[in-house]
């Protein structure tokens, strides 16, 4: 399945019934008085969070929600059916923005959560609420009120607690896979992950945590080059990053290229994230010579703390998870 992170939609709550204009036929009353019943109220638009949902695919081809409009009043003072809400599912983590104003409608971040959008338009009231001492046989009632019609965006932010960053195939998928249950595609070239997968973490000396892996940024991704601020966005929402770095990729004349490119791109993406907290990570430290590398790393890093680990043969990883519980509790404490 393609993953969707964003859409735009045009939403319209029901139309309310129109009241109805009746009266009373029965034997032996040839004239009697009002009996029409008001119109139904439209029905609602209404978003709802839920945690089974990962993306909004179901937006890609239907663009045009609309609830059902409320039913006109009938004789005998009934009142039309009111019109059935459109109830629709969302991913936790979605945020609602007016299209036409930018401004932000609602940001769903916890599972469960529900928003009416659009409110049905109110029933018309039939000729029997007309009726007075002065005016007994009405012969007019009214429309219903049309429902609310907005245009959205729909944007998805994935919330994780940690996000696992690095440029393309330094071993983030691999990592994901190493510490949780998620199971990327993994392959020996760029952009394998093309779409961000979460993974719950779980220990024996702390509270699970969310990782996501972020797909390969590269130069230029603050432009949308590579795969862009398409993934810059869901950093966002992280608490803390792991920065992942392949040993076997470093330049020895200029270590820290591969760091300094990174953190490049998110300052110019958006200057917050480089203020997050990272926990900076050499990976591939299996490979031949990776010793050499590590220290020219470390050298010109030295106010950083730098842990070292394989992915693939597990080597630190515990030590790392370690460091990603801790920051993490000073973060939620602070």
């Amino acid at each position: 399945m393609k993953f969707i992170d964003e859409a735009i939609v045009t939403v319209q709550s029901g139309d309310g019934g129109r009241g109805c204009i009746s009266f009373r036929r029965e034997k032996f009353i040839p004239r009697g008085g009002p009996d029409g019943g008001d119109g139904g109220k439209g029905g609602d638009v209404i978003f709802q969070a839920v945690s089974g949902k990962r993306t909004l695919y179901q937006f890609r081809y239907k663009k045009n929600l609309k609830a059902k409009n409320g039913e006109y009043g009938q004789g005998k003072n009934k009142t039309g059916k009111q019109g059935t809400d459109l109830v629709i599912d969302i991913p936790v983590g979605t945020l609602i923005t007016d299209t036409e104003t930018g401004n932000l409608i609602k940001d769903f971040t916890i599972a469960g959560t529900s928003f009416i959008l659009a409110n049905g338009g109110r029933g018309g009231q039939g000729n029997t609420r007309f009726k007075s001492s002065t005016y007994k046989a009405p012969r007019f009632a009214q429309p219903g009120e049309p429902g609310e019609t907005y245009s959205i965006k729909l944007e998805l932010k994935l919330l994780a607690d940690v996000g696992i960053i690095g440029l393309p195939n330094a071993g983030k998928s691999t990592l994901i896979t190493a510490i949780s249950s998620a199971r990327p595609k993994i392959a020996g070239y760029p952009f394998t992950t093309l779409t961000p997968s979460l993974g719950v973490v779980h220990t024996d000396w702390g509270e699970p945590f969310i990782a996501a892996d972020i797909p390969g940024l590269i130069e230029g991704a603050h432009k949308g080059q590579g795969l862009g601020i398409r993934f810059l966005k869901h950093i966002e929402r992280t608490h803390i990053l792991v920065h992942l770095i392949d040993i076997s990729d470093i330049d020895p004349d200029d270590p820290l290229k591969a760091y300094n490119t990174i953190n490049t791109e998110l300052y110019l993406y958006n200057q917050n994230l480089a203020q997050k907290t990272q926990i900076v990570v050499l990976n591939k430290t299996d490979m031949p010579y990776s010793s050499d590398t590590e220290l020219k790393f470390k050298s010109a890093l030295p106010e950083q703390q730098i842990i070292s680990i394989s992915a693939l043969t597990g080597k630190g990883v515990d030590s790392l998870k370690s460091k990603i519980i801790n920051l993490l509790k000073i973060d939620y404490d602070s």
